[in-house]
């Protein structure tokens, strides 16, 4: 499984958050350390704002800051919200599969689910 580049950079952005605690940070600041786009890091930040784990700023002095604490901030369920987990083409039963009682489906659940598992049991807290 690879992990996209906006899950990437929500891990990133959110622990960039954790770690400037004390004050408010502007996108433009996150998005200098990181070298990326403003533009991409702005829908980075509507996601992450929408799912409640940041709060944004508005006027002058505004920016971003963590909207939970980071001990409630779980790593799987954040892959869960902005990953699409549907690995294969058949994710869900279906009845067009020209293979017969095909396994593949099975299997690739399966170490999906240990996947996310190791990651449910993590929280932002873990990785500052």
């Amino acid at each position: 499984m690879k992990i996209t580049q906006f899950t990437d950079f929500s891990f990133r952005l959110l622990l960039f958050l954790a770690r400037s605690r004390d004050r408010v940070v502007t996108v433009r600041e996150v998005a200098d350390y990181y070298s990326i786009s403003a533009e991409h890091l702005k829908k980075i930040v509507r996601s992450l704002s929408d799912l409640g784990h940041i709060q944004t700023v508005r006027g002058k002095l505004g920016g971003l800051k963590l909207a939970r604490e980071p001990d409630e901030i779980n790593l799987g369920r954040l892959i869960r919200d902005q990953e699409n987990l549907a690995l294969l083409p058949c994710h869900e039963p279906c009845d067009t599969c020209p293979v017969q009682d095909c396994k593949l489906r099975v299997l690739v659940d399966q170490a999906l689910g240990a996947f996310l598992a190791h990651f449910d049991g993590k929280t932002l807290a873990d990785i500052i």
